[in-house]
């Protein structure tokens, strides 16, 4: 009886991501092997290595996918809302909803930090959460403070340590906390 294969030919490198991700909701980045994604992925370890040459190649391609995501997220909030408030709101969705993303992004350790397409996702995610591709002083602190308190908040509730009195909705929470940041001319 043979193996079905969960991915359309031409389609592999997505359903490695996929299984990758799926291979970290289960068992954390650090645990997660080639091995492991590309028997996920119904492929061989070879065919996966081609793609990706390595864990920290896989790492780096899902992270450089985070921060599409993540920045298509922060670019929707803002559109939609206009407002920095839930642009931090809709950080903290995204690392709730794709958190085997959120996990790899933050970790440089496991990626390749030279990685141009890394690079260059990192830079275009910072334009969204600074508000300028050439933030001043003030617009940088700003932003570190924003980001800090929102991936701070993320962060804790992933792992279970805020206080349940604060209720079970992340959105909600991170709006309540956030608003105590006064970010001044937004």
């Amino acid at each position: 009886m043979s193996r079905p294969r969960p991915y359309h030919h031409g389609d592999l490198r997505p359903a490695l991501l996929r299984a990758a991700v799926d291979t970290i909701d289960e068992v954390g980045a650090a645990a997660m092997s080639v091995r492991e994604v590309a028997r996920r992925a119904g492929v061989s370890h070879t065919a996966a290595t081609y793609h990706f040459g390595d864990k920290a190649g896989l790492l780096t391609a899902l992270a450089v996918e985070g921060y599409r995501l993540l920045g298509e997220a922060l670019a929707a909030a803002q559109r939609e809302h206009r407002s920095f408030l839930e642009v931090g709101v809709a950080y903290v969705r995204f690392a709730v909803t794709h958190r085997a993303h959120f996990e790899v992004m933050f970790q440089p350790a496991l990626l390749r930090a030279d990685d141009p397409s890394l690079q260059d996702a990192k830079r275009r995610t910072a334009v969204l959460l600074y508000g300028t591709a050439e933030a001043d002083e003030q617009q940088t602190v700003t932003g570190v403070a924003a980001w800090s308190l929102v991936h701070g908040l993320a962060t804790l509730w992933l792992n279970g340590n805020l206080p349940p009195r604060l209720g079970d909705d992340p959105a909600a929470i991170a709006r309540v906390v956030a608003a105590r940041l006064r970010v001044p001319g937004r």
